[in-house]
């Protein structure tokens, strides 16, 4: 028998759908997420994209202070599906720490990183 502790990952993400756009948000857990999960998430995060003609993805980042190269590596993943199926991924909700370590690697120059989740899906959807 297996219960939601034998894949902690599947807790790690909340995904709703608004509209046509689909919000992931990860848990304040994904800052410490270990490299030995990232192909667990990337199935959680991407298997309901894949049902979409063009994915249009906000990850709220608003439960999460920080964020490492897993993460990092997690969204790039994501990113570069979405771009292949002509849809698009923005971010929102990130803290200062969040922003920097964006800018510093440039990925800000990646992705559209709104204030909040109204913001970015409204973007989105226009």
């Amino acid at each position: 028998m297996s219960d939601a502790s034998d894949n902690p990952q599947s807790e790690s993400f909340q995904i709703e759908y608004h509209g046509g756009c689909v919000l992931i948000i990860p848990a304040t857990d994904v800052e410490s997420m270990q490299w030995d999960l990232i192909e667990q998430a990337a199935d959680i995060v991407m298997t309901p994209l894949r049902d979409l003609e063009v994915p249009m993805v906000v990850f709220d980042l608003s439960e999460v202070s920080y964020f490492g190269s897993v993460f990092l590596s997690l969204l790039l993943r994501c990113h570069k599906f979405v771009k292949s199926a002509g849809g698009e991924l923005v971010l929102c909700g990130a803290s200062e720490m969040a922003k920097e370590l964006l800018s510093v690697t440039a990925l800000d120059t990646l992705w559209a990183i709104y204030d909040d989740r109204e913001e970015a899906l409204e973007a989105l959807a226009g």
